[in-house]
């Protein structure tokens, strides 16, 4: 039996076009998949929204293997509110530094290391290596690591991989993953409402299991197990969860996921087109407005 692995990380965006630039031409990703919505998500994947959005899978690869981003946007927001819930995507890569000047892209430092921010503020940790471009880890805050890594070794089955005592864990279901870092900081987490979810697949048949620790153990379910339909495609089980400090948690079934997210060719001329057709920017800037933020 297939152990569980990780998938991807959810950012909501406000500026569609710039934020495709950003990944396309300083990060170098890929559009893997596109699509777009009439109605918002039965498990909120696009938050608490029920109007038209859309989804954006980008990354150096598919999500077979890859560790991914999924991008989404409901149209009439052009913002959301950073919270200190999220520290960073962490890339090794031998390019993405010489793209970003090359984009005249800003390249900033915190202390020894360096990253570039998306044009929603989500920060990309760069370490300058021989490989080419891959996503090696992502990095949550926690209040409370002790708390934390017992949610995610316990009830989520995470390997330890490395713990520093009131500083930081790194978790992992396999070598070879992509590495979850939680990192201890002194306020409450607070999520606002750029808050995003991580998603992890698992054998369809776990799922109930997995809820089932959830609810003996008193933690949170956010969307209890629940079938979500595809036209055309393949009909996906997950549950949807919060960690002690409210992080949102989807696990997906495996088997129907491998086919719902196999990367599509047309995926980046969708977005093109999407882009092109959403006049949202032009009808704000002609009324000498902003675009809302979320609140």
């Amino acid at each position: 039996m297939s152990s569980p692995r990780i998938l991807h990380y959810v950012f909501k965006i406000g500026n569609r076009s710039e934020t495709a630039r950003f990944y396309r031409d300083v990060l170098g990703m890929k559009i893997l998949r596109h699509e777009e919505f009439t109605e918002g998500c039965k498990a909120a994947c696009n938050g608490p929204y029920d109007g038209t959005w859309s989804k954006s899978m980008v990354g150096y690869g598919p999500e077979d293997d890859h560790f991914v981003l999924e991008l989404t946007y409901n149209y009439g927001l052009g913002s959301y509110t950073q919270g200190n819930s999220y520290q960073g995507i962490n890339i090794e890569s031998n390019s993405i530094l010489d793209q970003a000047r090359k984009a005249d892209w800003v390249v900033e430092k915190d202390g020894s290391r360096v990253f570039l921010s998306a044009p929603d503020g989500y920060k990309f940790y760069i370490q300058q290596s021989e490989k080419d471009s891959t996503v090696t880890g992502i990095s949550l805050s926690c209040s409370n690591l002790d708390r934390s890594v017992t949610y995610w070794t316990d009830l989520c089955g995470m390997t330890l991989k490395e713990h520093n005592p009131g500083k930081n864990a790194v978790l992992q279901y396999a070598a070879g993953q992509a590495y979850l870092e939680l990192v201890q900081i002194e306020k409450a987490v607070d999520h606002a409402s750029a808050g995003g979810r991580i998603a992890f697949s698992c054998p369809t048949q776990q799922l109930p299991e997995i809820e089932r620790k959830m609810k003996e153990n008193e933690e949170t379910i956010l969307t209890p197990l629940v079938r979500l339909d595809t036209p055309g495609k393949a009909s996906v089980e997950v549950v949807i969860l919060a960690d002690p400090d409210g992080h949102e948690i989807c696990f997906v079934g495996d088997e129907a996921f491998r086919e719902l997210s196999q990367v599509d060719a047309k995926a980046d001329s969708l977005l093109n087109e999407a882009l092109a057709a959403d006049k949202s920017n032009e009808w704000y800037a002609k009324k000498g407005k902003s675009k809302p933020s979320a609140s």
